[in-house]
């Protein structure tokens, strides 16, 4: 199981960090860039599809096609617990090493937009006070590793609660007829 898991985790959490890189390289890049969020959760989901492949790999390949529900819902989290760290670590290199002044690109980003949405004047002042909060709160890395865990941990859990439902599979001789 521990090799599953780590593959699974591996392969996700380098899917997982490979979009993020190349959507904020791009972003950096090109002022006018405007990121896709279908795009960005899209990938999430593709990067923990293998939830589902370690899951099945592991009920059908190394436990007689029998898995709990609890036991599958620990592959996935493990899964999901590796990719999402992955991820982690590499946003935390990437912004402390290449890309500091993020957050300042960030607010200036949201604003335009909200200017170019025609937001009126009191609630730009009021969305420019919440966007000065957050860049005090992402000055302590803590928060910034909260955060970031933020982004992708509560959709690995997600999936990995749905396929835990769907491969869940009892032994079949313990079932009492109807």
């Amino acid at each position: 199981m521990k090799k599953i898991v780590l593959i699974c985790g591996l392969i996700s959490g380098f899917l997982l960090t490979a979009m993020m890189v190349v959507s904020t390289a791009m972003c950096y890049l090109n002022d006018d860039f405007k990121g896709n969020m279908v795009l960005g959760y899209a990938s999430m989901v593709l990067a923990f599809a293998l939830i589902f492949v370690g899951i099945k790999n592991y009920r059908d390949k190394h436990n007689n096609g029998v898995v709990s529900f609890g036991k599958a819902f620990r592959i996935g989290l493990s899964i999901t617990l590796i990719a999402s760290s992955m991820y982690v670590i590499v946003w935390l290199i990437d912004y402390y090493l290449f890309i500091p002044d993020f957050m300042d690109k960030y607010t200036a980003h949201v604003l335009r937009e909200a200017q170019n949405d025609g937001i009126s004047p009191a609630d730009l002042s009021t969305k420019t006070q919440e966007l000065q909060q957050y860049k005090e709160m992402y000055k302590n890395p803590l928060f910034v590793v909260l955060f970031t865990y933020l982004e992708v941990l509560p959709i690995g859990l997600l999936i990995s609660l749905i396929c835990a439902l769907l491969l869940k599979k009892g032994n079949r001789s313990q079932v009492q007829p109807a």
